[in-house]
């Protein structure tokens, strides 16, 4: 078994964070496999190296133990772009110029609309565009291609969540995730795409994550079997949530693992708090 933790170094760890890291350690290490921690930073606007210090020193404070050396994502560039090139190769892919607000106002139409798992689904305006280099463009998955239209049933098996796992056929995807962005024009990639290829990468035989990313696991099926890359088990653990039952951000600071920590707190006390 291999699992692994994978947060950005955009803020603070804060409980949610210490809940999913630990299930991810005790899980590999209580069937004798391996727990690794990769730093998504793929958002280079955001990632600051303090944050990403911080998480080494709240892991292992933690005390949980990552093989090394730990996997960078702004270091994998070349990796997803190889990605991309295969994708676009075999006629998935579009360039897209649309601005939230282009993409806002062709949703008012009629009959558009529909919600999936990042959001509003893409209305596919620029499938149009006479296919050739668009400097300043995201990409998307072209979901409707013939290619994706011929793949099987697209399913998973999870380990956690009482959710229900979907099994959607492959006709049906242009209406559950649409044109799923696979790079961010300020980017050159996204999250979906970053952690397919860095799961397979890696050697990934569980993911261990929050229920928030559920619905996005269907995505990242798609993407396994457009690549050839192995689909790994899924475990969506609960939330943490507040006194009021909003799930953790990191920009609530009041609950970051570092304060716990400055104020006195022992790693028996955070695994308590967050009832493991």
């Amino acid at each position: 078994m291999i699992t692994r933790f994978a947060p950005s170094p955009t803020g603070p760890l804060h409980l949610g964070h210490a809940y999913s890291a630990i299930v991810a350690h005790d899980m590999a290490r209580a069937a004798g496999g391996t727990f690794l921690l990769r730093i998504e930073d793929i958002d280079r606007s955001r990632a600051r190296a303090e944050w990403e210090a911080q998480i080494y020193e709240d892991l292992a404070w933690l005390g949980l133990h990552w093989e090394t050396p730990v996997m960078r994502q702004s270091e994998r560039m070349p990796a997803y772009q190889d990605a991309l090139d295969t994708l676009s190769a075999a006629g998935l892919t579009f360039p897209c110029t649309c601005t939230r607000r282009d993409i806002a106002e062709a949703l008012n139409a009629p009959q558009e609309g529909a919600m999936g798992p990042d959001g509003p689904i893409y209305p596919g305006t620029c499938k149009t565009v006479e296919r050739h280099e668009i400097s300043d463009a995201a990409i998307r998955l072209n979901i409707t291609a013939e290619a994706i239209a011929k793949t099987d049933e697209i399913s998973f098996t999870e380990l956690l969540s009482k959710e229900t796992v979907p099994t959607i056929m492959s006709t049906d995807l242009a209406g559950c995730i649409g044109d799923i962005v696979l790079a961010r024009r300020d980017m050159g990639t996204s999250y979906h795409l970053s952690v397919v290829i860095d799961d397979a990468a890696q050697g990934v035989t569980h993911v261990v994550r929050g229920e928030d990313l559920f619905d996005s696991t269907i995505i990242h099926v798609v993407l396994q079997r457009l690549l050839g890359l192995p689909t790994p088990l899924y475990a969506h653990h609960r939330l943490i949530r507040d006194a009021a039952g909003k799930r953790l951000a990191k920009r609530d600071d009041a609950r970051a693992i570092s304060k716990y920590r400055a104020e006195g707190a022992t790693p028996d006390d955070i695994r308590r708090m967050v009832g493991l």
